[in-house]
């Protein structure tokens, strides 16, 4: 099934601007009633100014929902996902359960709580305009509105649904906690542009020891709304010689075929990775394993055989590299299938980890990589230049990429990055822990602007919590 991703860019300048004067020491600016999708939202009632709550962070079915003051927690943190028929699903952050009117009750003083997510109409809400930024949500199966009773001040003030009025206690006011480029749980983005639209190629994350077995494929047009394409290749049931551990993927385009490169592992006997290679016609998918074993085998070169990435020149020859701990670059053979293990390079500055990407501007080559580990809050992105793709590279040349914790930005890092045809214009993908209770399994997508300085260095990224406008 292909799903768009839609996002409000409304919703981002408005929270922009709330953010900007949050920092400034004034009061949040009023949002536009229309969340991005997979944004997380804190919602105050506009008569009390306290948070819609699960009550003592319970993860529990049934878990009961409340006002209470504004605290930051996880369980004051409600992602919003489109249902694309004019509703959508809210969950709690800290428990991935939805907001749900209890046994779907149709009544009056229908209690509200949070249960697992099941698709039933009783969780599922209508976001309205209650006008000046605010919002009412109504519950579809019944047509009546969340509120707190009686309009209570009190913390601890149980949340129910009633017939629906113009009361500031069935008012809710939405500030923006974080907008990931592609909703849910995903790392380590490859980006690319084929024909007339960018395909983004992650990790799918929140698996304990990143034990995945799935890829996915998103497309765009503009790098903002992306259409998820589903599974394109899984290592458990579509390769042979791996069954987890699907890492980090690269891709490239040669002849009218898609060329998918990936790191996968087994779960018993020998289990370091090994990097494959999958083909299609389509950038899309599905793809199939296209040699029946690994194109790199563990042990054959230092450091773990993870993380492939490949660079295409302007003559069209193509480059693999690969590598954590160590770094390999390789040209690829017209085959794109193959190299010779004669012609492998390595490059290995001193705090290189993993995550090596390579871009071309001008006639200067830059090579890139992550720093420290994913599971670090400091994990970051730093970069040389040469004259060739396989260098040889410069000193590193500074960190371009890494946290903010002013706006609660951790972890940041495996990026790519992709140019706007035609012009100077560059976006950076990467990965940052989950906002707000994430870590290094539980990662999030985001795309940002990178700039280069007149004298051909990049500027450092300034990470946003809401991303990029369309391009």
């Amino acid at each position: 099934m292909t799903l768009t991703v839609k996002r409000s860019l409304a919703l981002v300048a408005a929270t922009f601007l709330a953010l900007a004067l949050v920092v400034a020491g004034g009061e949040p600016a009023a949002a536009d009633p229309d969340p991005p999708d997979g944004a997380s939202v804190n919602l105050a009632a506009a008569h009390s100014g306290k948070c819609m709550d699960v009550i003592s962070a319970s993860t529990d079915d049934g878990g009961e929902v409340a006002q209470y003051d504004c605290n930051d927690g996880a369980n004051q943190m409600w992602r919003f996902d489109d249902l694309g028929d004019g509703h959508v699903r809210i969950s709690a952050r800290h428990s991935d359960k939805c907001l749900d009117v209890d046994a779907a009750s149709s009544d009056n003083g229908a209690r509200v709580i949070q249960w697992e997510c099941h698709g039933g109409t009783n969780q599922q809400w209508e976001v309205q305009d209650a006008g000046e930024g605010a919002i009412q949500l109504v519950a579809r199966h019944s047509g009546k509105c969340l509120e707190v009773p009686s309009a209570s001040t009190s913390n601890g003030a149980r949340l129910q649904t009633w017939e629906c009025g113009t009361g500031d206690h069935q008012r809710w006011e939405m500030e923006l906690v974080s907008s990931p480029a592609l909703p849910g749980l995903f790392a380590d983005p490859n980006i690319a542009r084929f024909g007339d639209t960018y395909y983004l190629y992650p990790t799918t994350d929140g698996f304990s020891g990143w034990s995945g077995t799935q890829y996915r494929a998103f497309s765009s047009t503009d790098l903002v709304n992306w259409t998820d394409h589903g599974v394109i290749l899984d290592v458990n049931a579509d390769v042979s010689w791996a069954d987890n551990s699907a890492w980090a993927p690269g891709v490239a385009e040669r002849d009218g075929k898609y060329y998918f490169y990936f790191s996968g592992g087994r779960t018993s006997g020998d289990t370091r990775k090994q990097l494959g290679v999958a083909v299609s016609d389509s950038p899309t998918g599905p793809f199939t394993d296209a040699l029946g074993h690994p194109l790199v085998s563990a042990g054959e070169y230092s450091g773990q055989a993870i993380d492939p990435a490949v660079f295409t020149d302007d003559d069209g020859r193509s480059y693999l590299y690969w590598g954590q701990g160590a770094s390999h670059q390789v040209p690829l053979n017209d085959d794109m299938v193959s190299f010779d293990a004669g012609d492998v390079v390595s490059y290995n500055p001193p705090d290189y980890n993993e995550g090596s990407f390579v871009i071309k501007r001008g006639s200067t080559y830059y090579f890139m990589w992550s720093e420290g580990d994913t599971r670090s809050e400091d994990y970051r992105v730093n970069y040389a230049t040469g004259s060739s793709p396989l260098g040889p590279w410069s000193a590193p040349a500074g960190v371009i990429l890494h946290k903010d914790e002013s706006q609660g930005i951790l972890g940041t890092g495996h990026h790519s990055v992709v140019q706007v045809p035609g012009t100077d214009e560059w976006y950076i993908a990467y990965h940052r822990f989950a906002i707000p209770d994430g870590d290094g399994t539980h990662r999030e997508v985001m795309i940002d602007r990178l700039h280069f300085n007149a004298d051909g260095s990049i500027r450092e990224v300034e990470p946003t919590i809401e991303g990029i406008d369309p391009v």
